[in-house]
């Protein structure tokens, strides 16, 4: 909120000295017009006037400059940095915190008396193209980097502080863009510190969760017909807990240190998905579905083959939770230049990728829940919410899919998507009316 408040105040000095230089030519050319005139009586008259307002001018000027050292000063003790260049990318101006976080080392802040290319004195290409991405579209732009230091004595190297910058730029008038800078190693660290936090937690809970399984399948078949439902409850929701464990440690497994990279090879998605569908086939069963896939029998991306299989599940399980009775459950493959059905902004034909929809007939999504539904534990839908009626008693032995409703399947998909340089985007499907996830995938690299 605080660099809203700065950029207003920004905005509001440039608007005022915008003003006074306006007003400032027009007084000159009525005085150009009084001289002119031919009846000096009358002229004098009129430039009497203009010298009795000039003290109100005056006023106004004092104001005007009172206000923009104001502007100075809070720019200069900001907890953010700022910095300003014209439009041949010529730092003309920064304070003090811009100064430090970008490593300048000289005395810049302030006006800079002579000027000289950012990148001579801050190292950083992607503070460039962030400001030359704000001056062609002319709009406010965002953009996270890290920030690596370059040792100025290539024969004396020293190890240089790394930590993440997020920067936003602003378009200003004259080609010039004002930038300001925020330091987010705070932030990372407190993400760094929750997934630790999470993954001891989860190692902790799974030995004792399959314990727990263990003596009450054991105890399942000796005791009374009439006591047993609480034992089918209890292994029940033994394994949701267990399935929820093993989804935080995957996420885990996907984040920071731990995460030990991907295991590439060429796989033929056509036959995963159906590998996929076979494995979620008893509970698509259970409701009457049939998976209607549309696209290639053959077609080969460069995927971490485990993981994949593990989206591919995520999708339609999703897919088949929110599916009504005796519907179909619509998986979509398509390779670049196929023609893209509306609804997603932004789509290309012309890209380079693969592109897998995973389409459901259901009530779809609501519009406030789409910007969080990748989120982890987030649930979009009230009704996926356990009750008592979901804890109904099930034959000894018999495995379910407990573990729904946990808000994380979305979540490690997003995860093992963006792992693989992926994207994925939701929506309603505007003919099914259903959930609808797109997948766009890199296409593998050929020598």
């Amino acid at each position: 909120m605080s660099i809203f408040v700065y950029l207003l105040g920004l905005a509001t000095g440039a608007l005022l000295l915008v003003w006074q230089r306006r007003q400032q030519r027009c007084r000159e050319r009525r005085l150009i017009k009084i001289l002119q005139a031919a009846d000096w009586p009358s002229a004098l008259g009129q430039v009497e006037q203009l010298v009795q307002t000039q003290p109100q001018q005056q006023r106004q000027l004092r104001s005007l400059g009172t206000s923009r050292d104001t502007l100075e000063r809070i720019l200069q003790t900001a907890p953010i940095g700022y910095l300003q260049v014209d439009e041949e990318n010529q730092l003309i101006w920064c304070n003090d915190q811009a100064n430090r976080l970008l490593k300048m080392n000289q005395p810049l802040t302030g006006p800079v008396q002579r000027r000289r290319l950012l990148l001579e004195v801050a190292r950083s290409y992607e503070l460039d193209a962030l400001i030359e991405e704000t001056r062609e579209k002319q709009a406010h732009c965002q953009r996270e980097w890290m920030l690596y230091q370059i040792s100025p004595d290539p024969l004396h190297p020293k190890e240089e502080p790394t930590y993440p910058l997020r920067g936003y730029a602003i378009p200003l008038d004259r080609g010039e863009v004002g930038v300001f800078l925020e330091n987010r190693q705070e932030a990372a660290l407190l993400v760094q510190q929750r997934d630790r936090w999470t993954s001891d937690v989860a190692h902790e809970l799974k030995t004792p969760l399959t314990s727990i399984r263990l003596v009450a399948e054991t105890l399942q078949p000796r005791v009374d017909e009439s006591q047993r439902r609480w034992l089918d409850r209890l292994v029940n929701e033994t394994i949701r807990l267990s399935n929820l464990v093993e989804d935080l440690l995957n996420l885990s497994r996907l984040q920071g240190d731990q995460f030990q990279g991907l295991s590439l090879k060429p796989v033929d998605l056509p036959p995963l998905i159906q590998r996929a569908w076979v494995s979620l086939e008893p509970l698509a069963e259970v409701k009457g579905l049939q998976l209607a896939y549309d696209g290639p029998r053959h077609c080969l991306a460069s995927l971490d083959e485990p993981l994949f299989h593990r989206v591919l599940l995520n999708l339609m399980d999703n897919a088949i939770k929110h599916s009504p009775n005796r519907a179909s459950v619509y998986v979509r493959l398509m390779a670049p230049g196929a023609a893209l059905s509306p609804g997603f902004d932004g789509d290309d034909p012309g890209v380079d990728a693969l592109i897998l929809d995973v389409m459901d007939t259901g009530s779809g999504f609501n519009a406030k829940d789409l910007p969080y539904i990748f989120d982890r534990f987030y649930r979009a839908d009230p009704s996926r919410s356990r009750t008592v009626a979901d804890l109904a008693p099930v034959a000894p032995g018999t495995v379910t899919e407990v573990s729904r409703g946990t808000g994380l399947g979305l979540a490690i998909v997003s995860q093992i998507v963006e792992a693989h340089n992926g994207t994925i985007t939701a929506a309603n499907h505007p003919d099914l009316g259903g959930g609808w996830l797109r997948l766009r995938l890199p296409l593998p690299q050929t020598d």
